[in-house]
C-alpha cells in the first residue's frame, strides 16, 4: 500500500491546525523512513513528551514491537511508539504532539485495562471505546447546550442550518482520530466521526488556536482519567457537514441525504408518530 504522503492537502479545514508541523513531517516522510522517524523524535524531544508512567516518549520502527505483543502495553512499559511509514501512523504521531495529555490518558487507560484483565481474544467494552476515541474521535467544543443537544438528537437542520452562525463562535469541531484523518486525506460525503462533546466556556472562542488546543487537551484528558469512555457517549458527526468544511454544504439541500444525515431515534419516532396521526 502506498504511503500517499504526497496526497495531503494542508489547506483542508480539518488539517489546517496541523499544517505547521505536518508539512515538515510530510517532507521528511517523502525523504524516507529514517528521516521520517528522526523528524518525529526531534519534535517529541523538544516537547519533552513523556508517558503516563513518566517514561520519555520516542517513536520507533514498527519492527521493534514483538510479534503478538500488545501495542498499548508496549508504549506504557517502554515509552516507545511503534510507527510505520504510512498515513495512519503519521497522523497518530501528529496527535501525540497536538494533544499529548489526551494521548497519555488514552494509553494509561488502555494499560490499566490490560494490567487488570490481560490480553484476550476481544478488547472488551472499555478498551473498544478507548480505541474508538483514539481512531475516530472528533472533539466537539461547545459553549451552548442547545447545540450539543441537537448533535445528540441527530437534528442536523438545527445544528447545521438553523444554528449555522453559531459555528466558530459557540461551537467547533476538531478531528482527533488518526484513522479518521487518514480517511479525510481523500474525503467523501459519508465520512463520519464519533463526536466527543467538550463543554467549554464562551471565552474559549476568543482564544487563539494554541490556547484552544491546550484547553481541550486538559479538559478531555482529565475526563478520560476520571472515567473511561463508553461507546454510547459518542455522537455520530458527518464531518463534511461542518460549515465551511465543504463548499457544497453552503446549500441547505446538501443535508437532505438520509444515507449520510440519518435521523435520530427520537426524531424518527416523532416523524412516524406524526405520519400515523395524519393518516
Amino acid at each position: 500500500m502506498s504511503a500517499r504522503f504526497d496526497e495531503i492537502d494542508w489547506t483542508r479545514p480539518w488539517l489546517a491546525p496541523l499544517a505547521s508541523r505536518g508539512e515538515r513531517w510530510q517532507a521528511a516522510a517523502l525523504d524516507g523512513p529514517a528521516r521520517y522517524l528522526e523528524a518525529l523524535n526531534d519534535d517529541a524531544a523538544q516537547a519533552a513528551l513523556v508517558t503516563g508512567r513518566g517514561l520519555t516518549l520516542a517513536f520507533v520502527a514498527q519492527e521493534s514491537l514483538a510479534e503478538g505483543a500488545s501495542y498499548e502495553a508496549h508504549i506504557a512499559t517502554t515509552g516507545c511508539v511503534p510507527t510505520r511509514h504510512n498515513l495512519h501512523d503519521f497522523f497518530n504521531g501528529l496527535m501525540w504532539l497536538q494533544y499529548p495529555r489526551i494521548k497519555v490518558a488514552l494509553n494509561a487507560c488502555q494499560a490499566e485495562q490490560i494490567d487488570a484483565l490481560g490480553i484476550g481474544p476481544t478488547r472488551g467494552g472499555v478498551r473498544d471505546a478507548l480505541t474508538l476515541f483514539d481512531e475516530n474521535a472528533v472533539l466537539f467544543a461547545c459553549a451552548d447546550a442547545s447545540l450539543a443537544d441537537a448533535l445528540r438528537r441527530f437534528d442536523w437542520r438545527e445544528l447545521f442550518i438553523a444554528k449555522r452562525a453559531s459555528w466558530g463562535s459557540r461551537c467547533e469541531a476538531r478531528v482527533f482520530g488518526h484513522a479518521l484523518l487518514e480517511k479525510l486525506v481523500a474525503p467523501y460525503k459519508a465520512c463520519t466521526g464519533h463526536a466527543w462533546i467538550v463543554n467549554v466556556p464562551a471565552a474559549y472562542f476568543s482564544s487563539d488556536d494554541a490556547a484552544r488546543r491546550s484547553m481541550l487537551d486538559d479538559l478531555v484528558s482529565r475526563s478520560l482519567m476520571a472515567e473511561p469512555p463508553a461507546s454510547r457517549a459518542f455522537a455520530p458527526l458527518p464531518v463534511l457537514g461542518v460549515p465551511g468544511w465543504c463548499d457544497a454544504n453552503a446549500d441547505a439541500a446538501f443535508y437532505d441525504d438520509p444515507s449520510v444525515f440519518r435521523p435520530g431515534r427520537r426524531i424518527a419516532a416523532g416523524a412516524a408518530k406524526h405520519a400515523k396521526a395524519a393518516c
